[in-house]
């Protein structure tokens, strides 16, 4: 009941939820981008279809994203005003370049999309989709670059007067790696999200020999950028894991349940801790891998929790500076292992395209790959945020520093079960909006209005 803990809980809950819809609107929007680009080059109605079709529950998941951004952008002030006021003289730019993209690129592009449709040349309907996704994937960018700095805080300097950061580099903000390795992870993640998401779609209709042709050419489209995008996080990932080893070393060593430097460092393969989830009871490792995973090679030390938590305290102070293990292990463990077997199933269907889809006998239980990504995706955000712990910019402000001090556990509570119930209603809604239009195909979203965009167009925060 503590408001720190309280606190910490509704941001969670709230960021978690917010970021089941944004990967899914930044793949979904190049794909709608491109099908719309195939149709206005081919004159194809079946690409006209697809994009209309894949379009609307592009749409759906792009209301909810809007709805629950808004909400983040909320608690910043309400639940964490120290924070906001350490920050803000970091983020007030990047922040704002991403309200201008977002409440002003996307919003206005989306709309000509939505409703030019025969009103405007169709080489203007076609640029405002591209301009669109273009616009929703530059707002992530700056969302990214800002939680990038707080990973790994750069291109500032401390005001002696305030003992706050102060920027005195734009251009070290804008280029930090940490930002752009977020950025690029982000971006495939997206698109293999979506193309999970078109699979699983299109393998529910190919299943039934329901408009086999238009969800046939779905599939493969989906199949190969699936595969492409899912290679790339793993890429990508392995680059952040060695950006990680040198910036964050508290977050490796925690991922790896790796107690005490070692030089070479061993992979755990299965670590059982105690129920303080910071202590070890019993682990199988292989030697060697985690040096090979932080510096390219089977030599290199990695240091242990142990070594960093007394370097912490002599740097920092007194105090707890090792993150709750339980969770950047096993959050590690389910992403790596769903973003394998990710890279698998997209091989599998590719193979299977070279058939009949619609007798492959196992399309009925591929539907259920829709929920992969958003597994990995939602581990991979724990890992991320979690392993930083007790830091809420690493180095620089602690969690428990940066709650607003006047809050109450009746605030809170109001709050959060206020969220919990909205939040739970609002998923309702979307679930059954977008498997109501899944399940109608593309006939039906040829003949409705798109009763499903928004009645104010917003931006993806």
């Amino acid at each position: 009941m503590d408001p720190l803990i309280l606190s910490r809980w509704q941001f969670a809950m709230t960021s978690i939820y917010h970021f089941l819809f944004v990967p899914l609107t930044l793949g979904l929007g190049w794909f709608v981008a491109f099908m719309q680009t195939r149709y206005y080059q081919t004159k194809d109605e079946t690409f006209h279809k697809m994009a209309k079709f894949w379009g609307k529950l592009f749409l759906i998941n792009f209301a909810m994203g809007v709805v629950t951004g808004i909400v983040q952008e909320f608690q910043f002030g309400m639940n964490w005003s120290e924070y906001s006021r350490f920050v803000g003289d970091i983020f007030g730019a990047p922040l704002a370049i991403e309200a201008l993209l977002a409440f002003f690129l996307e919003s206005i592009f989306l709309g000509v999309w939505i409703f030019g449709e025969g009103k405007v040349p169709e080489k203007v309907h076609l640029a405002a989709i591209w301009l669109a996704a273009i616009g929703s994937n530059l707002s992530a960018l700056w969302i990214l670059l800002a939680n990038g700095w707080m990973q790994h805080p750069v291109g500032y300097v401390i005001d002696p007067t305030t003992g706050r950061p102060m920027l005195n580099d734009f251009l070290a903000l804008i280029t930090n790696p940490k930002g752009w390795l977020f950025f690029g992870h982000t971006i495939a993640v997206g698109l293999a999200m979506a193309s999970f998401v078109i699979l699983g779609v299109s393998a529910y209709h190919l299943a039934r020999k329901s408009n086999v042709d238009f969800f046939k050419r779905s599939f493969q489209i989906a199949a190969i950028v699936g595969l492409v995008a899912a290679l790339l996080v793993i890429i990508d990932g392995d680059e952040q894991g060695k950006y990680v080893y040198e910036t964050q070393p508290m977050k490796m060593a925690s991922i790896e349940a790796l107690w005490n430097t070692e030089q070479p460092a061993s992979f755990s393969i299965l670590t059982i801790g105690d129920l303080s989830g910071k202590k070890e009871v019993w682990s199988l490792r292989v030697p060697g891998v985690t040096s090979l995973l932080a510096c390219n090679n089977l030599t290199c030390a990695v240091q242990g929790v142990n070594d960093i938590q007394a370097q912490y305290q002599q740097q920092y102070g007194p105090g707890d500076y090792i993150p709750l293990m339980v969770f950047t292990y096993w959050g590690f463990r389910f992403m790596i292992t769903v973003g394998f077997l990710m890279v698998i199933l997209a091989v599998i269907f590719l193979f299977a395209l070279r058939g009949d889809l619609t007798k492959v006998k196992w399309m009925k239980w591929v539907p259920w790959v829709i929920v992969l990504p958003y597994i990995a995706t939602t581990s991979g955000w724990i890992v991320t945020e979690i392993g930083r712990q007790p830091w809420i910019v690493q180095g620089l402000l602690k969690v428990q520093d940066a709650v607003s001090p006047n809050l109450t556990t009746v605030d809170l509570l109001i709050s959060l079960i206020g969220y919990v119930v909205v939040y739970g209603t609002l998923a309702v809604a979307d679930f059954y909006l977008m498997k109501k239009y899944a399940i109608l195909g593309p006939d039906a979203a040829m003949t409705e209005s798109v009763d499903a965009a928004p009645s104010v167009i917003g931006g993806q925060d």
